[in-house]
């Protein structure tokens, strides 16, 4: 991924080290602490929340997604990225849904952002093309692919509503 592409809240520093949005709330003293434990969850395979994604995006999303999106993305490999907590979910569309995707291999369309700016999204709180402009949303990859996804979003609407909405 290029640096220069991310906010600099996530960007990498001469030392290699990466510099992490820390989640809200969280006193600055803990930042060298979060840091390592993203890391660590960095270098963990993607599996299981690759897993678990799917079967929420099968559930919440599939039955929604417009045939042009569905045709779009069958088999093409979209990873998100989670910057505040290291975690990254790669997923695939296959016939029968959702599924995660392995480990290896690029994917095709990269979208970086915080675990607040994701569900501010899924809520539809927050305007993807202002975070996007504000470099909160990162995408990298297949722009049409990125930008189907982004407009069948859109059409569909908040995911995840709050409770008492």
């Amino acid at each position: 991924m290029n640096p220069s592409a991310l906010p600099a809240s996530a960007a990498t520093r001469p030392d290699g080290s990466s510099q992490r949005p820390l989640p809200p709330g969280l006193p600055v003293a803990l930042g060298s602490i979060h840091r390592r434990i993203c890391d660590l969850v960095e270098h963990l395979p993607s599996a299981p929340p690759s897993t678990l994604a799917a079967m929420a995006l099968n559930r919440w999303l599939l039955h929604r997604l417009p045939d042009d999106a569905r045709a779009a993305l069958q088999g093409r490999v979209v990873a998100l990225h989670v910057s505040d907590f290291g975690m990254r979910v790669r997923l695939r569309l296959e016939p029968a849904g959702f599924v995660a995707a392995a480990d290896r291999g690029g994917s095709d369309l990269c979208i970086r952002a915080t675990a607040g700016g994701y569900l501010r999204l899924a809520r539809g709180d927050e305007d993807p093309d202002r975070l996007f402009f504000e470099r909160e949303l990162v995408m990298e990859g297949d722009t049409e692919l990125g930008l189907v996804l982004k407009n069948s979003l859109d059409a569909i609407g908040p995911l995840w509503e709050r409770r008492g909405s």
